[in-house]
């Protein structure tokens, strides 16, 4: 039997296949189908069962990263979406907060207003009021209203609505009737209730979230069914399981009901697998650096945990969301990134790509701009035999002709320098968003382990490690589908959330207990329906708390045991330590608040095998060949050295300038360098002593 992962990515689809003992069996990628992503996730899965001599009937497990959500929400294509919501708060989507992109610009766009989610003609109000902060209905419900308003969206040809009544979140009976009627008037629409999707304070971001739910929510059920369709129908006997955002595996139904959770699911798989492997190795503070064809993603994990984003921190494109996020950076610098000249002639890459049609220009597709992978070609870094399995046809004069005509020429540079610099921007994004990600948070990047994924992530993972003073990069065996191995590894997992808004010292702890259980006991039934015993599923409880006064609050794990006094002293304590850690700042004297409570419950996955080999030093390996290639910072071309991965075994090491390929990735090794091979087959690259003693 056997457990696949399937990541489908803007220009690649990634899967991998592994047996029941957790060992890999094989490995594939093909470029996407934009059109119909299901089309490359078919057919990438039955090449990888062919390579791993397997068919569709042993597959027992599979799990699926889709950016078909995301897609619909970035590109515009979402369903004609219609909100219902109480009288008086018609225009919550378009006010929104305060706070404005660019302060002090007057003709900036606000993608909330200009493309709305719910156009204005769409939202309608009915006569209904629930009273804070007690939940008790001061108007009831005017149904005559509800029912004047699903008319209106019926003529108008709405596709989904969003039901977001004020204070929802405190007593949700007004939204569950209105959903009701619209789901006995509009049977053909999606119909999504906030108190479903983000029963929690601050209507605006609730509201968005909701919206912005039903807004994808067509798209991405009809693709899911599809995809499930075409699994079964294939003799796949396994159901197959969805990754979110947050890092948690679920049920087609599950993602059907709530597509918000599926927004930037695939950038998490790669974050789930680097923790992994650094765990192998002893390492718990974890950078991963993912670099795929339209994007490189960057993810900050500490003590051999994933990092959440702040529920007010979270944006999918220009809109705000209000769901769990796995705190990961993404920015346009795949290998298929375009690079340019602006207006005013500034040297640009990304965020523009050529994705999976036409691709970079040594695709030979059609493609006439050059991209980061046309420049690592004309560095001599990819080469043409070794990419045929994945890029058959790769013209590298095409490549050179690309950077020529659109930089090296306007530029007054020679192609290989055009290249270089192409590289060198792409690094210094790289390196100053894993700067935000980490600096600016209060991490100190030195101390952490840089894991290279994607196919063009161990091409740059030194240069941005050095950028950064990081002195180890860990590439494991299979880089090039990380995203794919990291969902085998995720676990199953269902969060809830509820507000609570309560000064710790005056804290009902009856209340905060009854909230817990009533959110377990969910939790876990969920999950039970999943075919999850209760002696599987772990729980974990968190409250978001801030100091009085503040707008913004911080998520900590709640203490265990019985919530009394002595539970709410200690999550003082530890909510005091969080602020001190995130702001260098502890008040100790402010009173605390208690907001958001939450619980989540999982169910571990399996993580992969690897294979143990004995780590003693071998000679250095005969390289496959040796050509002349550009490296940044030397002046002229440099002889490096190439090998096969497959080919290199435990305690080998290799000495820069070296390329290391394999059929799903690259590794560069650039001067200055050195790459060991440890006992998990990973590579592990360090500066040499003399770098590492400037960088310091």
């Amino acid at each position: 039997m056997a457990r696949i992962g399937i990541d489908i990515g803007g220009t690649f689809t990634d899967l991998i296949a592994c047996g029941g003992d957790g060992q890999v069996l094989a490995t594939h990628k093909l470029a996407s189908t934009p059109d119909d992503p299901s089309r490359a996730a078919m057919q990438g899965a039955e090449e990888l069962l062919r390579k791993a001599g397997l068919g569709f009937g042993d597959v027992e497990f599979c799990c699926h990263g889709t950016t078909v959500a995301t897609n619909a929400l970035l590109e515009s294509k979402g369903a004609k979406t219609g909100l219902i919501t109480t009288r008086g708060f018609r225009d919550i989507l378009h006010i929104g907060r305060k706070n404005r992109p660019y302060n002090f610009s007057h003709s900036q766009e606000i993608a909330r207003q200009s493309r709305p989610l719910a156009p204005r003609r769409w939202r309608m109000t009915v006569r209904e009021r629930i009273r804070a902060p007690d939940g008790a209905v001061e108007a009831p419900l005017n149904e005559d209203d509800v029912l004047e308003a699903l008319a209106r969206l019926r003529e108008e040809g709405v596709e989904a609505v969003a039901v977001c009544c004020l204070f929802s979140f405190l007593n949700p009976a007004h939204e569950q009737r209105i959903a009701e009627l619209a789901r006995r008037e509009l049977p053909g629409a999606y119909i999504t209730a906030s108190h479903e999707i983000a029963p929690l304070v601050r209507e605006y971001e609730r509201f968005s979230t909701t919206a912005m739910n039903a807004y994808v929510g067509p798209a991405t059920g009809r693709y899911i069914r599809r995809f499930a369709a075409a699994l079964e129908k294939a003799g796949v006997p396994a159901q197959l399981r969805l990754m979110t955002s947050g890092g948690g595996m679920v049920a087609p139904a599950e993602a059907e009901r709530r597509p918000v959770n599926l927004l930037l699911s695939g950038p998490v798989g790669a974050l789930i697998a680097g923790l992994e492997a650094a765990r192998e190795i002893g390492r718990d503070r974890v950078i991963t650096l993912d670099v795929g064809g339209t994007s490189a993603d960057i993810g900050v994990a500490l003590n051999g945990e994933m990092r959440m984003r702040s529920l007010l921190d979270t944006r999918v494109g220009d809109y705000d969301v209000m769901t769990p996020m796995a705190d990961i950076a993404t920015l346009g610098a795949g290998g298929g990134s375009l690079a340019w000249l602006d207006n005013e002639g500034m040297f640009r890459v990304g965020p523009r790509s050529a994705g999976a049609a036409p691709g970079p220009a040594c695709y030979a597709k059609g493609g006439e701009k050059p991209t980061l992978t046309d420049a690592l070609v004309v560095a001599g870094w990819y080469r043409a035999g070794h990419l045929a399995a994945s890029v058959p046809g790769l013209d590298p004069g095409k490549a050179e002709q690309a950077v020529r005509e659109h930089i090296a020429k306007p530029l007054e540079l020679e192609p290989g320098q055009a290249a270089l610099g192409i590289f060198d921007i792409a690094v210094s994004n790289m390196a100053e968003a894993m700067c935000v990600a980490s600096v600016s948070k209060g991490f100190d990047p030195r101390e952490f382990t840089l894991v290279a994924y994607g196919g063009a992530g161990g091409a740059f993972a030194a240069p941005v490690a050095a950028a950064l003073a990081i002195g180890e990069v860990l590439v494991p065996p299979h880089p090039g589908v990380g995203a794919a191995a990291g969902l085998l590894s995720a676990q199953v997992r269902y969060e809830f959330k509820a507000t609570l808004w309560r000064e710790l010292d005056e804290l009902d702890c009856a209340g905060v207990a009854a909230r817990f259980d009533e959110m377990t006991g969910e939790a876990t039934a969920r999950l039970a329906g999943d075919g999850f015993a209760p002696g599987e599923v772990r729980l974990r409880r968190w409250a978001e708390c801030r100091y009085a006064g503040q707008g913004h609050e911080l998520a900590v794990e709640a203490p265990s045991g019985e919530i009394n006094a002595a539970w709410a002293n200690r999550l003082r304590e530890r909510f005091d330590a969080e602020h001190q850690r995130a702001y260098l700042r502890a008040c100790r004297d402010i009173p605390v608040r208690i907001i958001n409570l939450g619980v989540s419950a999982c169910v571990p996955g399996t993580p992969l095998t690897p294979l143990i080999g004995e780590a003693a030093d071998r000679a250095r390996p005969e390289p496959l060949l040796t050509t002349d290639c550009l490296f940044p910072g030397v002046a002229k071309a440099l002889p490096a050295s190439f090998y096969r991965r497959a080919e290199l075994e435990p305690g080998h090491r290799l000495a820069g300038p070296a390329i290391v390929e394999q059929t799903d990735a690259t590794t560069v090794i650039p001067p200055g360098w050195s790459a060991r091979v440890d006992r998990y087959a990973n590579l592990l690259l360090t500066p040499e002593p003399a770098r590492n003693g400037n960088a310091a």
